[in-house]
């Protein structure tokens, strides 16, 4: 992430090099925010008819890049060649090398390589780290997801509350180009400045702020076994929205945290949410679990959990719904 922002703000201030090479072997989410940057913001709409081209790896060859990038700009102080989907090119990429060694220094050439990464054994890929800017980005975890929307949205002059943006990794996952999307629907509804809440988040995006995999872990923690049992009921109705795999993964998560909580020395706020991977809000969720769940209630909490996603996922002998399946594991759990 440190990386991916000290691109960013040589972009804002205007500090280009002359060969970006951008890679997303598995998130592809960064490396199309800093092309399309770079597409948008480097030259004005008259200067781009002349200077800036969008290729294709599968439509062009390594010489063919090297041609355009060769051109000198026409009125205008840069040329910009941006190469989309160039994992197609990587076969003959040797052939860039006397390219990047002497690159033409008025283009920005910019590679987009997806779902694929580079040979660092290879010569010309440790000459392309030498003589470029190189970004290799990897996905981000869960548990790092809610802390980059937080970025995300204060670097737009927002802000979220947590349970906020626990509610959009739950429903949307890491899958960092979705949650930006409604990211950005969220900004154009609500006034600059605004305080993304739960209720926004249900009102815009249509996630349930009370039944939701959050809530339910909640719950379970406290031993709720009202709220949790509504919470269950609505997800047999939604299935489709809530299947059992993410619930059980949900609770999983939950559980081994905990245990790692009931092992920890220093259960002070600070220290147990860097030691747990989560924000310090919700330090007071373990804490309180930690009072309803011994280590060993915890550790067969898990292995009923397990059981329970083996039968969901068709494994076992298994005749009931999911619904079913999930009101037997409360009752496992909480009693």
């Amino acid at each position: 992430m440190k990386e991916f922002k000290r691109i960013l703000s040589d972009l804002d201030q205007k500090k280009y090099a002359p060969i970006y090479f951008l890679i997303g072997e598995k998130e592809t989410f960064f490396v199309d925010l800093i092309a399309n940057k770079i597409e948008e913001s480097v030259l004005s709409e008259e200067e781009k008819a002349f200077n800036q081209s969008i290729l294709y790896g599968k439509d062009v060859s390594i010489d063919d890049v090297i041609g355009q990038a060769k051109q000198y700009p026409m009125m205008a102080d840069h040329r910009v060649i941006i190469v989309r989907e160039a994992q197609s090119l990587l076969k003959n990429i040797d052939s860039l090398a006397a390219y990047v060694e002497q690159p033409q220094q008025s283009t920005i050439l910019v590679f987009c390589v997806k779902y694929k990464k580079m040979d660092g054994r290879s010569k010309v890929t440790k000459l392309i780290k030498k003589n470029s800017v190189y970004f290799e980005t990897k996905p981000l975890y869960d548990n790092q997801v809610p802390q980059w929307i937080s970025e995300t949205l204060s670097a737009s002059g927002y802000s979220i509350a947590p349970k906020a943006s626990e509610m959009l990794v739950e429903f949307l996952g890491n899958n960092l180009s979705h949650i930006y999307k409604e990211l950005e629907k969220l900004q154009h509804v609500l006034p600059p400045g605004a305080k993304v809440t739960p209720e926004l988040i249900e009102e815009n995006i249509g996630i349930s702020k009370d039944f939701n995999n959050f809530e339910l872990t909640k719950a379970i923690g406290v031993k709720d076994e009202v709220k949790a049992q509504q919470i269950v009921a609505y997800f047999a109705q939604n299935s489709k929205n809530h299947p059992i795999v993410l619930t059980t993964a949900q609770l999983n998560s939950f559980f081994n945290k905990l245990l790692r909580y009931h092992a920890l020395k220093d259960k002070s706020q600070f220290s147990a949410s860097k030691a747990l991977g989560v924000n310090p809000f919700f330090v007071k969720d373990y804490s309180f679990a930690a009072q309803k769940y011994s280590m060993k209630k915890a550790s067969q909490a898990l292995s009923l959990i397990r059981e329970a996603d083996l039968k969901g996922k068709g494994l076992h002998s298994n005749q009931l719904s999911n619904g079913d399946l999930l009101k037997e594991l409360l009752v496992k759990l909480m009693r």
